[in-house]
């Protein structure tokens, strides 16, 4: 039989070894091992490539005829026959309608009867003054009569050649306003012609953009009703700055060989004003721009590297570097709003291809 004090010793011994085991436990599941403290962050990367670059200024414009006319009536009269419709190819000078001449012709009648009279009042005037029985006052008053006749039967005339309404140049009629019987008083507008070739959009560029935009640069129009893109080319600049705007005109010639292309078609213009060929070159949703500095993440080791970087030439999709990283590290393009300088990552995607710098894209720096 033990003794008294061991009776009690045993358990009190056991308790404690179980309370232990228990505290010990608890503490192991308070602190993980390390690998399980700080799970590995997916991203997905990219390589840093070199390849051209592109600066791009995009704007927005609807395309116009670089000529364009409204013929207007220079006569009143009823419109007696209509010649062309809408989309009629026309030369300059062509007759495009006809008015009522009836009164104006009988104008022209009155002016010629008129003229002859004094056509014939003056040669007879002739023969009595060089026989010295005519002042020379009333024979020059005579022959400005004749000179007034002669104006007003060439007003007459001129006023008459107006009821045929002619084209003032070559294009298409893109519009009539008009319909056959109408009575048309002068100014009243019948036709809007418009030369097709060329188009030209018209895009107002802010001004700090001035000094990298020139006459003769290169530029391309994407015009989705057409299904495409088209060549264009700066044609002018406006010297002058609109001060409540703060923009400037640059109107740019479109080359269109297919003849698709309608006034009124809405065009996304991408003016290219400076190209870099053999740059490096990563997406520019890679970038983390904070307080004036750029940096993006590297995957070194399976740990996100953070680099600060200094930027080139930028546009829509893509960014130059110029210092900061090097040609195939493998640039963060997913992911990287949640890593911190040594964090521990996790590719699951990296893509294979390049970074291509889209000729659509807005210069915005």
């Amino acid at each position: 039989m033990l003794p008294v004090h061991s009776r009690w010793f045993l358990p009190a011994l056991a308790i404690g070894l179980v309370c232990g085991l228990s505290a010990c436990g608890e503490a192991k599941d308070r602190h993980p091992p390390a690998d399980q403290a700080t799970p590995a962050i997916p991203v997905e990367v990219l390589p840093a490539t070199r390849g051209e670059m592109l600066a791009v200024y995009s704007g927005t414009a609807p395309l116009q005829a670089e000529q364009e006319a409204v013929v207007v009536a220079k006569v009143g009269g009823e419109l007696h026959q209509l010649l062309v419709e809408e989309g009629a190819q026309v030369r300059k000078g062509q007759v495009l309608a006809r008015l009522d001449g009836d009164r104006l012709r009988l104008e022209l009648a009155q002016a010629r009867a008129q003229r002859a009279k004094l056509e014939r009042d003056y040669k007879r005037t002739i023969e009595l003054q060089q026989r010295g029985l005519v002042a020379t006052s009333a024979f020059e008053n005579l022959r400005y009569e004749l000179d007034g006749a002669q104006a007003t039967y060439d007003l007459a005339a001129l006023q008459l050649s107006y009821t045929e309404i002619r084209a003032p140049l070559e294009g298409v009629i893109a519009e009539r306003f008009v319909k056959l019987g109408n009575t048309l008083r002068p100014n009243d507008p019948l036709f809007r012609i418009a030369d097709l070739t060329p188009l030209v959009a018209e895009v107002f560029v802010p001004e700090r953009e001035m000094h990298k935009l020139q006459v003769g640069q290169t530029a391309s129009a994407v015009i989705d009703a057409a299904g495409g893109a088209f060549e264009a080319v700066i044609r002018r600049i406006s010297p002058v700055v609109d001060s409540t705007t703060g923009t400037f005109k640059v109107t740019l010639e479109i080359h269109d060989t297919t003849a698709q292309l309608k006034p009124g078609m809405f065009a996304r213009v991408n003016i290219v004003h400076d190209r870099r060929a053999d740059v490096l070159r990563v997406p520019r949703s890679a970038l983390i721009e904070d307080d004036g500095h750029s940096r993006l993440f590297v995957v070194v080791a399976g740990k996100a590297i953070a680099r600060e970087v200094t930027l080139g030439l930028t546009d829509g999709a893509a960014v130059e570097i110029t210092s900061g990283l090097r040609t195939g590290e493998q640039v963060v393009v997913i992911g990287q709003g949640g890593l911190k300088n040594g964090s521990l990552v996790k590719v699951i995607a990296s893509a294979t291809s390049t970074v291509t710098t889209p000729t659509a894209a807005q210069n915005n720096p």
